[in-house]
């Protein structure tokens, strides 16, 4: 055995002897990692020639394809350049987006559809090393909602036009219901995201108690009954009282009225002598007669600046029968008012 040793490992010693004294071989070149290089070799002689191509994926620009190992052990050089094939750009996504940097091999491209729409395909599509893509753009289907449900006694009317059983997201519509009945709840409707539509509303018959009369008032009608939703009942006054509040009520979603105005009475000017302002003229209270204003109507009374010895009008206003008489007026004297009267606030300058 000590004899066979020494025999078999003679071909490896003796050709890696033979190699290191052969200073003008060639190594393996190393290539670019998007090129290929058939076998496995690892040493060349002067005048070998190799052979370049492109991995899968990769085309090959400029050239020569080939390098030859020259007799000082290097290799001949090459502009030869592998560069990554390119996929078309991908058909347009309605209703959706893609998101991708570039189309060139291993490019990667991501699919989202828009609210209320649903992927129908793949979500992702790669460019292969033949130039094209993995899978086809796929579509952006709208959620189907079918027709809207109908409450008894209710319709709906579309926003738009509706064709056979089927709607889809974003399509509205308007509940409305038969007369007598009344629509409870929300009378638009929508197909969701989800595939069903917005909460169906009710239609129920509304009635409402007869209404009351208002003190120092009377109504349009005098028939006891019930009234239906939405019917109406007038309000006036009697006599110089003055409504306060909308003209009629109405009977509402709820069974109930709307709120009843009232009647408010009118004012006196509660002062004996001295001059007014009344819808722009002055008057002297003992020729206002009436002595009444009514409810909202105002007047103003006149104050003196003694220091600047002026008059100025202080403006109130009757409010149901009750009107303040401003803090700073005075009421004159009878022989003031009689006799002295171009003394007066209201006939001396104003201030």
């Amino acid at each position: 055995m000590d004899g066979i040793l020494p025999l078999l490992l003679c071909p490896v010693l003796c050709f890696t002897t033979v190699i290191s004294q052969q200073h003008n071989v060639c190594v393996r070149p190393e290539l670019s990692p998007n090129f290929e290089m058939a076998g496995l070799q690892r040493y060349f002689s002067p005048g070998a020639e190799v052979a370049l191509s492109c991995k899968q994926g990769f085309s090959p620009v400029a050239g020569p394809r080939k390098i030859v190992c020259g007799a000082s052990g290097q290799w001949t050089k090459t502009r030869l350049m592998c560069i990554p094939k390119r996929c078309p750009n991908p058909e347009p996504l309605f209703n959706g987006e893609m998101y991708y940097e570039d189309t060139v091999y291993q490019s990667t491209i991501n699919f989202t559809c828009d609210k209320g729409h649903f992927l129908n395909g793949s979500s992702s599509a790669s460019c292969q090393a033949n130039g094209t893509w993995s899978t086809s753009v796929p579509e952006c289907t709208p959620v189907s909602c079918g027709l809207a449900p109908i409450p008894q006694f209710g319709m709906i009317i579309y926003d738009t036009k509706v064709r056979g059983n089927t709607t889809n997201y974003g399509v509205t519509g308007t509940y409305k219901c038969l007369p007598p009945h009344v629509l409870i709840g929300d009378p638009r409707a929508e197909c969701t995201t989800n595939g069903s539509w917005t909460k169906t509303p009710a239609c129920r018959v509304v009635t409402c108690p007869p209404p009351q009369n208002i003190d120092k008032g009377y109504m349009s009608s005098s028939y006891s009954r019930r009234y239906d939703y939405m019917e109406t009942v007038k309000y006036g006054c009697l006599g110089d009282h003055v409504l306060d509040g909308s003209l009629q009520i109405v009977c509402q979603q709820d069974g109930t009225w709307s709120e009843k105005p009232s009647c408010m009475g009118p004012c006196q000017v509660g002062i004996e002598r001295g001059r007014i302002l009344y819808k722009g003229v002055k008057i002297w209270i003992a020729d206002f007669k009436p002595n009444k204003i009514l409810h909202k109507e105002i007047i103003s009374l006149y104050c003196k600046n003694t220091a600047r010895n002026c008059g100025y009008a202080i403006s109130t206003q009757c409010i149901d029968g009750r009107l303040t008489i401003p803090e700073c007026f005075e009421q004159p004297s009878r022989s003031d008012y009689h006799i002295h009267w171009k003394s007066l606030p209201s006939e001396i300058k104003e201030c």
